[in-house]
């Protein structure tokens, strides 16, 4: 292939790295207003007056308005939340009161002002008290909210979602097992840290159209979010996102666009605006949730695991419309990528007065592999053998069984456990020469499948110019991953013109087909395939007209560098640009018209899974598979842990643009070393204590190892050219592996995230 397979330089990238890139916040309109929020000083209050006399009375302050505003919930999958709060305040530091004013320092100033009198309520923070009988109930209203029909809540409980997963007959199993191995994990929540914090515009016309500028990874899910909560028809209702600066989940769904919408409904003409501090990100943008996990295993003499038990409780915060699909998620990848006969699981997703939990990438698989591959290591220990034999012993070949009873076609997991083992040199011990430091190696496995319904449309649209230059439409959001550069390279393979040639345009739903979220590492192969879609019926189109031009039936026509060319007699051709706005007959007639490419995608036969048991044979459309090696440098006078050299590998399916593959891998290692060492939401009461990069540490160009990255390609049937996403996957080993690593290098377990220098060196002390 000529593009596809090549390392094409990012179509997007001159325009980033100059800075003409035009971000939400970039924006400017004429007459614009601009708005702040009066946010709740505790973590769970009910809200008995609200005064908002000394804000108005403030010249060049424009409104103020309540959760009395506007009443609905909304929400993506469990409509449960209000965009300002009704009633009572969930959480430490959400929005009451939204103030509009002419200049973002006076709104600031006026929100301050804002006099709410509210009656303290007992809180829960912490999800396990928090599902407890008497717990404080976060929600006691849960059974009047509207759910999407394959979640589970529990009315008048705090669970918003129980997935549960049975298959075999574990208890059974269990009783024949020779060892039984039980284990706790705790993760705790982090902040996503995207470089451009959330930021929106909403103008509502006089012609009762609404606009919204958003940076939402997901145009079309806000909008249809937004539609329902406002009241608002589709088709009067625009959402853009011209650029996203980071996302990882946070920007998937719904945040401060609801607060706005309300002031622009009232005051209609008037842009108004609103952009999160660093801290209000922090504290109100989505956080990944936190996770309590419990993992019983049972393994016989040989090796082979036969049963496992699981209980993941995860903490969701005050409103859990976008969370509990991540405990679905968790419930039935629960065994992670192992065969195992027998596995129970539930998985809680529960309500407390902490920020909101949601997306983050790896969508869960995160959090929950970093007991499950800590676990793996843990049994190979009882049984004395390796952990690269645990792992070649129960690991996912083709033909095995999946915790829902699918059986795998395509896996690659062992191919990536080999080639792994061998670039670490993980049978091969390393010693340090300074004083006072230790090296350990660890190695994890992880898989991921896109967590998405069986009507998770994509649709892309190319567009011919008359100077065989084309225009790609998608909706398809790239938030750093590459996805336009990846987009442009499938339509330029199948078309055969060079990318320069095809500009792609994104992000604005009056504009750009549908698209149904960017999320789930869904994007290369669904909107990627609808693309192909696309570009496969613009070329059977011009195959059409060139056939009557040629004179050469089509099947010996094929495109080629910009022309229609004769299989046979390859001077026989005729230019893209010719017959992009169609055909004309010699008696000046037209034949069909410019030449417009649609393309749609649904992944196949995805069905639901039994509700009761978890059970289905094709729940999801594919698994990504992967392994990292790691090798860590321990100070046992300090505790600090250094990352000194990783290794991945993962099936891709297809590499579709090596260099930006291989800087998603490096990406997805750094980010899961900030997570695994360094990175906690610290709460206290409800309270974000570190809500800002002055007390939140993330990975610096100082802590960055030295990565071996390889991929093994076993095509997925159904993707562009064979691909499927690996944007997430690639980040849900590196965390266990550092804790593997550790364990080797001080022989001391840690079971708590994150794995910080101080809670090395205790270990290493209660350990003496």
């Amino acid at each position: 292939m000529k593009f596809v397979g090549k390392s094409v330089k990012r179509v997007d990238g001159i325009k980033k790295v100059t800075g003409a890139l035009k971000y939400v916040d970039d924006i400017k309109l004429s007459r614009m207003l601009y708005a702040a929020v009066a946010r709740s000083p505790h973590a769970h209050a009910k809200i008995l007056n609200i005064n908002v006399d000394k804000a108005l009375a403030l010249k060049g302050v424009r409104d103020v308005i309540t959760g009395d505003a506007y009443k609905k919930r909304g929400g993506l999958y469990l409509e449960d939340k209000n965009f300002l709060a009704v009633g009572k305040a969930r959480y430490l530091g959400e929005a009451v009161a939204a103030v509009l004013a002419d200049s973002e320092e006076l709104a600031k100033h006026a929100a301050e002002l804002v006099e709410v009198e509210y009656e303290v309520l007992p809180a829960v923070t912490n999800a396990i008290e928090a599902m407890k009988p008497g717990a404080p109930l976060v929600h006691p209203d849960l059974g009047d909210y509207y759910w999407v029909p394959v979640f589970m809540p529990k009315p008048g409980s705090n669970i918003s979602n129980h997935y549960t997963l049975r298959k075999g007959n574990a208890p059974e199993a269990f009783k024949e097992a020779d060892f039984v191995v039980e284990n706790k994990f705790f993760v705790p929540h982090v902040q996503h840290a995207p470089i451009e914090t959330h930021t929106a515009i909403a103008q509502m016309d006089l012609d009762g159209v609404c606009t919204v500028w958003a940076s939402c990874q997901s145009p079309y899910a806000v909008r249809q979010a937004l539609s329902e909560a406002f009241d608002i028809p589709l088709n009067k209702l625009r959402v853009l996102s011209p650029a996203v600066g980071g996302g990882f989940g946070s920007k998937a769904g719904t945040t401060l666009e609801g607060i706005i919408i309300p002031l622009a409904m009232k005051h209609p003409g008037r842009p108004i605006k609103l952009t999160y501090s660093r801290e209000d990100e922090f504290q109100n943008a989505y956080v990944r949730q936190g996770l309590h996990a419990s993992i019983k295993t049972g393994v016989n003499k040989e090796g082979k695991i036969i049963a496992v038990q699981n209980e993941f409780v995860w903490d969701g915060g005050a409103y859990n419309e976008y969370g509990v699909n991540i405990a679905k998620a968790a419930g039935y990848a629960s065994a992670g990528p192992y065969d195992i006969d027998n596995v129970w699981t539930d998985s809680y997703c529960v309500y407390t007065n902490h920020p909101v939990g949601g997306p983050y990438r790896g969508f869960g698989m995160c959090e929950m592999h970093f007991g499950i591959e800590q676990n793996m290591d843990m049994i190979a220990k009882k049984l004395g053998i390796s952990p690269v034999d645990i792992r070649r012993i129960n690991g996912m070949k083709p033909g095995g069984t999946t915790a829902t009873g699918e059986v795998v076609d395509v896996s690659g997991l062992q191919e990536c456990l080999e080639q792994v083992v061998k670039d670490i040199d993980f049978g091969k011990k390393s010693v340090s020469d300074k004083p006072h430091k230790v090296i350990g190696k660890g190695i994890a496995c992880g898989w991921k499948a896109p967590s998405m319904p069986n009507n998770a449309a994509s649709s892309a649209v190319i567009k011919l110019n008359e100077d065989g230059s084309a225009h790609l439409l998608v909706s398809a959001q790239d938030i750093g991953q590459g996805s336009d550069t990846v987009m442009t390279q499938i339509a330029a393979e199948v078309l055969s013109i060079s990318p320069e040639k095809i500009t792609i345009k994104t992000g604005d739903t009056d504009h750009t087909p549908y698209e149904w979220q960017t999320v789930a590492s869904r994007i290369t192969y669904s909107a990627g395939r609808a693309v192909y879609e696309a570009a496969m019926d613009a070329m059977n189109q011009l195959l059409e007209l060139s056939q009557i031009k040629l004179g050469i039936y089509k099947r010996d026509l094929e495109l080629r560098d910009g022309y229609i060319v004769s299989k046979i007699y390859p001077d026989k051709k005729v230019s893209i640009a010719e017959l992009a706005l169609g055909l004309t007959m010699e008696d000046g007639s037209g034949i069909h018209g410019p030449i417009i490419g649609r393309g749609s995608f649904i992944p196949p036969n995805i069905r639901n899974a039994d509700k009761k048991t978890g059970l289905g044979d094709h729940p999801v459309v594919f698994w990504t598979y992967g392994v990292q090696g790691v090798e860590v440098e321990v100070d046992t006078d300090s505790g600090q842990v250094r990352v000194l050299r990783v290794a991945s590998c993962f099936d891709v399916g297809k590499v579709m643009n090596p260099q930006l593959l291989e800087g998603q891998i490096e990406g997805a290692i750094v980010q899961g070393m900030g997570t695994a060492l360094f990175e906690e939401l610290i709460l206290i009461d409800g309270k974000v204590m570190n809500p800002s990069f002055v007390d939140y540490k993330i990975p610096t160009a100082e802590d960055m190892p030295e990565m071996i990255i390889k991929f093994v390609e076993n095509p997925e049937e159904t993707g562009p050219f064979g691909a499927r996403g690996v944007a997430e996957p690639a980040m849900v080993p590196s965390a266990p592996a550092i804790a593997n690593a550790i364990y080797d290098a001080i022989g001391v377990r840690l079971n708590t995230m994150p794995l910080t220098a101080e809670k090395v060196l205790n270990a290493i002390k209660l350990k003496e």
